[in-house]
């Protein structure tokens, strides 16, 4: 069938570019813990009705954010996790998470109820 009287519908040949989220870039400056706008907040959606603390707003490198959460972690006895440049801390930790950071020198916000 010649490519003029074509009623293509649909085809696999080239990607269409779809909507994505703009990735949280990171620049070369360092900005200083107590200029951060971190939030942090409990989150249940999609996870089957378990609780999730969740810190966001960091703005550093992957490995200082390895790092943080690795720290948080062992301080606190729980599990957790990076997902979307966010950390995810296993249960309702809020308040243990908003003073430990206080005391590496962030200024945390509680997010949401």
């Amino acid at each position: 069938m010649p490519q003029d009287n074509s009623k293509l519908v649909y085809s696999t040949d080239s990607v269409v570019p779809g909507k994505e989220k703009a990735a949280v870039k990171v620049s070369g400056e360092k900005i200083s813990p107590g200029r951060q706008k971190i939030r942090v907040r409990l989150d249940r959606k999609r996870r089957g009705g378990k609780s999730v603390t969740v810190i966001e707003g960091l703005r550093m490198p992957d490995a200082e954010l390895k790092n943080l959460l690795k720290q948080l972690k062992s301080g606190l006895g729980t599990g957790g996790a990076i997902k979307d440049n966010l950390l995810e801390i296993q249960g309702d930790r809020r308040n243990a998470v908003m003073a430990a950071l206080e005391n590496m020198g962030y200024k945390p916000k509680r997010s949401g109820g």
